[in-house]
């Protein structure tokens, strides 16, 4: 296929467009700096998009679109706690909302339009909602994350009423060294000062890398999978043995906890939620419409992130 990847140099777009590209398809990314050969230019304070530099100098004739742009929720490292300024705020709603309302507003108009939109959601879609099982018919939740996933979603009306077939993939935790929770928290765990969150008793939704991708491929090729659609492994966990099974992979104890007054303190109230919400989210339409997960339990999951090269070289590394 031919396809457009936005957030093409994040953690889940430089895994997409390696598979694709491995699998013989053309790749051309939407980038926010000057394009190059192959690439396009978005540039939402202007709401325009420059495919100059494309074959044929348009976007017609893609094939399918990933939109996977959007500012990091989680820090580089723990080093650095992510307390969310209003800037910072700002900047998690326009990547995503006004991201995905222009690219989307543009596919509409298209001559050419793609055949599907893959568009980036996530599980915050369903804030904080304790032992509830959270499937994709579930009412969202109250708060910052789901104000802006409910956004996000509504942001590809324009290519759905165009007749682009359009999936909000709502993405739980993913597990992979290159970046996000594991990329934050092995430095710790390493040292054995893996700690649970709060009482760690609050379900965390989580999927491997392997399997975000493929997620993101199975609903550009399932002609009948549309809307939301949720891309997580069958098997979520509590807070508390996601920390105990991350420590037995690096082979150190985990015996401590962070108490939520000094989680709200040091990360302020709007990212402190995002660290204690409580998930319980299953892939029932994604089952459903026949994917099967590589990774669909915990230990598998992160053997396989702990055996990456991003991992390799440590000496407390998982064999």
């Amino acid at each position: 296929m031919r396809a457009l990847v936005s957030g093409s140099s994040g953690l889940i777009g430089s895994a997409l467009v390696a598979r694709l590209e491995a699998g013989g398809h053309v790749v051309h990314r939407l980038v926010r700096r000057p394009p190059e050969d192959g690439e396009a230019a978005i540039d939402v304070a202007a709401r325009t998009i420059d495919a100059s530099r494309l074959p044929g100098q348009s976007l017609e004739g893609l094939d399918a679109v990933f939109n996977l742009a959007g500012e990091p929720l989680a820090p580089e490292s723990w080093r650095k706690p992510p307390r969310w300024s209003p800037a910072k705020k700002e900047r998690i709603w326009s990547s995503r909302v006004e991201t995905t309302e222009l690219l989307a507003s543009v596919l509409a108009g298209l001559d050419k339009p793609p055949a599907v939109l893959v568009s980036a959601s996530a599980t915050g879609y369903y804030g904080d909602r304790g032992d509830e099982l959270l499937v994709e018919g579930t009412l969202p939740g109250t708060g910052f994350l789901p104000e802006v996933c409910v956004a996000w979603e509504a942001a590809t009306a324009p290519a759905t009423e165009a007749g682009i077939r359009t999936v909000a993939l709502r993405t739980g935790m993913v597990l992979a060294a290159e970046g996000g929770f594991l990329k934050m928290m092995l430095p710790l765990f390493r040292r054995g000062l893996g700690a649970r969150i709060g009482g760690g008793w609050q379900w965390m939704s989580w999927i491997s890398l392997d399997d975000e991708v493929g997620a993101l491929l199975h609903a550009a090729t399932r002609d009948d999978l549309s809307g939301p659609v949720n891309a997580v492994s069958p098997e979520p966990v509590r807070n508390r043995d996601l920390t105990l099974a991350l420590a037995e992979a690096v082979g150190r104890p985990a015996l401590l906890s962070v108490p939520e007054g000094p989680l709200r303190m040091a990360f302020g109230i709007d990212a402190a939620v995002f660290a204690l919400a409580s998930q319980r989210v299953v892939p029932r339409r994604l089952e459903r419409s026949g994917y099967e997960h590589v990774h669909p339990q915990l230990a598998g999951a992160l053997r396989a992130a702990l055996a990456s090269p991003a991992a390799a070289g440590h000496p407390h590394r998982a064999a």
